[in-house]
């Protein structure tokens, strides 16, 4: 596998084992982390997280804001319960761990250089001005796009107007038709009228959507459609959870095409 193959890789794989919790936060647990950075043993684990978290104190963080430490029950048979330690992770902590382990690991290795340029992403993204945040998320949401209609078109999916209209229905409670009705803007242009709010919030949903067709293994049109009603109707959830505003309630910004003529003349 190449350097290249292999952070994709890692990156789907990470994005695959995130969870979010009832307040639209998201989260890792360790005991899903750990092995996927080439750590099967927990006590070797424990090590490794424990390093990241005197990191954390290091830098000038709280722990407890980034690293969560749980347990849970489990039954490991003849009706015998055990008590599992766990951590629950945000980004950043990740970040640490992966920092923090054995980098003669190839996966530690990989994962660190993944974190690196995430990172490096995220400073990039924070130096824009909200014109270049705008563009930039925009192409990320073509980009993701791209990669969900060829997942769902593995899937078996044939009638992609409909399993398009499904997640936008979940997500804005409505169909697209009526969605631009009630912006007032034309057939087809809503992702290019739409502030970084609301595009954040569909490219999540495109994003989860992907990886639930892939992860699952759902095939058929109906099935995929279904799936992509369900996600974009959790991400709306989510946004009402947090107190946000309901996408269909954000203004329509200037279109995209605009803000592009605009760069190129100052170039």
């Amino acid at each position: 596998m190449t350097p290249q193959l292999a952070l994709i890789s890692l990156h789907s794989n990470f994005e695959s084992i995130k969870n979010v919790d009832d307040n639209g936060v998201e989260y890792w647990e360790a005991r899903d982390l750990m092995p996927l950075l080439g750590y099967k043993v927990w006590q070797k684990s424990e090590f490794v997280i424990e390093r990241a978290t005197q990191a954390c104190i290091n830098s000038g963080e709280s722990v407890k804001n980034h690293f969560n430490r749980t347990v849970k029950m489990v039954e490991i048979g003849s009706n015998t319960i055990r008590e599992i330690k766990n951590w629950k992770l945000d980004r950043y902590a990740c970040y640490l761990i992966a920092q923090n382990g054995d980098p003669y690991k190839k996966e530690i290795a990989e994962a660190q250089t993944y974190f690196a340029i995430q990172t490096r992403r995220q400073e990039i993204y924070e130096q824009m001005n909200a014109d270049e945040k705008r563009l930039y998320i925009r192409g990320e949401v073509t980009i993701e796009n791209k990669k969900l209609f060829s997942t769902a078109k593995r899937a078996g999916v044939t009638n992609f107007g409909s399993f398009n209209d499904a997640g936008y229905r979940g997500l804005y409670n409505m169909p697209l038709s009526d969605i631009e009705k009630k912006k007032k803007i034309k057939k087809g242009e809503l992702l290019d009228c739409a502030g970084t709010t609301e595009l954040a919030a569909n490219l999540f949903r495109i994003t989860q959507t992907d990886e639930k067709l892939k992860q699952e293994g759902i095939r058929g049109q109906d099935r995929a459609s279904a799936t992509h009603f369900e996600v974009g109707k959790k991400v709306r959830k989510a946004i009402k959870d947090i107190g946000g505003i309901m996408p269909e309630k954000l203004p329509v910004e200037t279109h995209i095409n605009k803000i592009k003529n605009r760069k190129r003349k100052l170039i």
